[in-house]
C-alpha cells in the first residue's frame, strides 16, 4: 500500500516536472498531475509485477523504485497525452 501511494505522488510529481521542462506539451498544474498520478500508478504497478518494486515498499530499494516508477511513468504518460492532444487540435 505505501509503495502505492508513494508512486502516485511521484507520478503526480514527474507529471509536472516534465511539464515544467516541456513547455510546448505543458497541460496545466492539475491536468499535469491528473496524468501523473495515472502515469505513476501504472508505472508502479508495471515495476511490481517486474520484480523490482520491492515486496510493500518499506525498504530503501522498495522506497526508491516506487518514487523512481512513479516519476517515470508520470511524467511519461502526461508527454504521451499532451502529445496527442496537440496533434488533434490541429
Amino acid at each position: 500500500m505505501l509503495a502505492t501511494i508513494i508512486s502516485l505522488v511521484a507520478g503526480a510529481a514527474g507529471g509536472n516536472l516534465a511539464g515544467g521542462l516541456m513547455k510546448n506539451l505543458d497541460m496545466g498544474v492539475v491536468m499535469n498531475s491528473i496524468a501523473g498520478i495515472v502515469g505513476g500508478g501504472v508505472g508502479g504497478q508495471v515495476l511490481s509485477m517486474l520484480g523490482a518494486g520491492g515486496a510493500e515498499g518499506t525498504d530503501l530499494s522498495g522506497i526508491l523504485s516506487a518514487v523512481g516508477g512513479g516519476a517515470v511513468g508520470g511524467g511519461g504518460l502526461m508527454a504521451v497525452i499532451s502529445a496527442v492532444k496537440g496533434m488533434m487540435n490541429k
